[in-house]
């Protein structure tokens, strides 16, 4: 079954992406909860006419998500977390904390957007994450988990 993408899926694709599902999946999910479209020859023909007028916009906002991307590279974050014994967290340090700390430091990226590399942390030390800022910019960024002072 091919559909058009309303809004961006998690390991399927971005906004306005064609792709190709099972029946079941675009029938019983995808269709109902608003994520996709059938994609028949007149919302192709629409879609390619959107994506064309969009094009100028997009280039703004890669541009904008480029300055992001920089200004990410150059930062150096240290989340502090409660520690137990041989620097074992209590609870761990997830997306959405990594999120938090990069608003507070003037970069508002929703959790969503933000993958920690092995899941969530359950030690200190040094851990890496991609955030994905636009569909072509994607960022690898590292960051330090670092117990707190007691």
């Amino acid at each position: 079954m091919e559909l058009i993408l309303k809004e961006d899926v998690q390991n399927l694709g971005f906004k306005d992406d064609v792709v190709n599902v099972k029946n079941g999946y675009g029938r019983n999910f995808l269709i109902p909860q608003g994520l996709a479209t059938m994609a028949t020859v007149s919302a192709k023909k629409v879609l390619a006419e959107n994506l064309k007028q969009r094009a100028h916009k997009e280039k703004k906002v890669i541009d904008a998500a480029k300055k992001t991307e920089e200004a990410l590279k150059a930062l150096e974050l240290k989340i502090t977390a409660k520690t137990g014994a041989a620097d074992k967290l209590f609870g761990s340090v997830t997306n959405g904390d990594l999120a938090g700390a990069l608003e507070k430091e003037g970069h508002a990226i929703d959790k969503k957007y933000i993958s920690i590399q092995g899941g969530a942390v359950k030690r200190t030390g040094p851990y890496n994450a991609q955030i994905r800022l636009h569909r072509e910019v994607i960022v690898d960024f590292g960051f330090e988990v670092v117990a707190e002072q007691k």
